[in-house]
């Protein structure tokens, strides 16, 4: 009787790296391996399945590596993704940038003039004898792994994003790393800002939605915070801000906001090109509204952008447990055969979503329970079966 073939399952990271990263990894590999199969890791998110070249030995360790509990025993002390990331969409590539060992004319070209090269990630999974495939991401990366696993791929999805607003889960790692590092580095901010009797405008990471402002403001106890929900006017702020300033002993005021946020009749600040999913760069709001808020009130102002500092350094104890809950939970489900899956946190405890469920909603702030529209500050109406981190 001939030997049991042994299973192989590959995990990826895509898009933005958050903490959490690694200690999923390192639980996906140790839960894998303990369960008898063989772990590879795609290398820079989805461009490892589309650039691997199964022709071209120096693919291996640029593309793809095969993983084991050696390799990944120490990542979880670090933040970031040791497998690294990208932002590559094979569902719509630039055709200068086709790896040069394949030909545009195999692949179906989009209205944009894109190639989708779907065929050539599903080809490399294949080639590589890869049963289930653990895509690690954001609304990005996993609505490309639903697409896979809509072409009849085994899938089980894991959230992360900073912003905590991947739809049909209630958390998703990297999220309270975030909102810690912010937390600290507002309140030393005040350092500076007290002693020079100044306002201090934070801006804070938050495409779509601003739960990483509000969160923030609200565990720092800033005077004002705007959301990328809701669109502000900038008088009215620079107004309430002085207000603020005057009531204060110490003479001074302080304020956050999401790098998504736009003034009432106006536009996000994007600039640059698109990327491969769309979006164009963010970020400069609050300086634009530092210096508006400086000529209508005359006062001046220290302006700080985050950005990367939210989530950079090693993940913290909740980002942890969930980075190595969700990896087990994902290992479990593929050895179950239970693939097509998301797993998710939802009313305080693990389950499973399905994989294309971060593309039938969108996850934002819930403003009349949160967020005083008025006041631009957050406000909690009721508490009681609400969600730990309020959304």
């Amino acid at each position: 009787m001939s030997a049991k073939k042994q299973k192989t399952l590959a995990v990826l990271t895509g898009g933005g790296d958050v903490p959490g990263l690694n200690p999923t990894i390192k639980m996906v590999v140790r839960r894998a391996i303990d369960n008898g199969w063989r772990v590879l890791g795609f290398r820079r998110g989805w461009a490892g399945p589309l650039r691997f070249n199964p022709d071209d030995p120096k693919s291996w360790g640029k593309w793809v590596v095969e993983l084991n509990k050696q390799m990944v025993r120490t990542i979880d002390r670090t933040g970031g993704t040791f497998l690294h990331t990208s932002r590559t969409h094979p569902s719509r590539v630039k055709p200068e940038h086709l790896p040069e060992f394949l030909n545009p004319e195999d692949f179906p070209v989009n209205d944009d003039g894109t190639l989708d090269t779907t065929k050539k990630v599903l080809a490399t999974l294949e080639q590589l004898g890869v049963d289930v495939l653990i895509p690690i991401g954001g609304d990005d990366t996993l609505s490309y792994g639903a697409r896979i696993h809509g072409e009849g791929f085994p899938v089980v999805s894991i959230p992360k994003t900073m912003d905590n607003d991947v739809y049909g889960t209630d958390y998703c790692i990297g999220f309270s790393t975030a909102v810690t590092r912010s937390v600290e580095l507002i309140t030393n901010l005040r350092t500076a800002v007290g002693s020079h009797e100044r306002i201090g405008v934070v801006e804070l990471f938050g495409r779509n939605s601003g739960e990483t402002s509000l969160i923030s403001a609200f565990c720092a106890d800033v005077d004002r915070a705007i959301i990328s929900e809701v669109p502000f006017d900038v008088e009215k702020l620079a107004h309430l801000l002085m207000e603020d300033k005057r009531t204060n002993p110490s003479n001074y005021a302080m304020m956050t906001i999401s790098e998504g946020a736009y003034p009432i009749g106006g536009q996000v600040l994007e600039t640059g090109d698109a990327d491969a999913y769309g979006h164009k760069k963010l970020g400069g709001i609050g300086y634009i509204v530092a210096q508006q808020i400086k000529e209508i009130t005359g006062q001046n102002i220290i302006y700080q952008q985050l950005a990367y500092l939210m989530r950079s350094g090693a993940p913290d104890a909740l980002d942890r447990i969930v980075a190595a809950n969700y990896g087990a939970l994902a290992v479990d489900l593929a050895t179950r055969g239970i693939t097509g899956r998301m797993v998710a946190l939802r009313e305080g405890r693990y389950t499973h979503v399905a994989a294309d469920y971060s593309t039938r909603g969108v996850k934002r702030v819930d403003v009349p329970e949160f967020y005083d529209m008025d006041e631009y500050r957050p406000k909690i109406v009721h508490v009681q079966g609400k969600p730990m981190f309020l959304y």
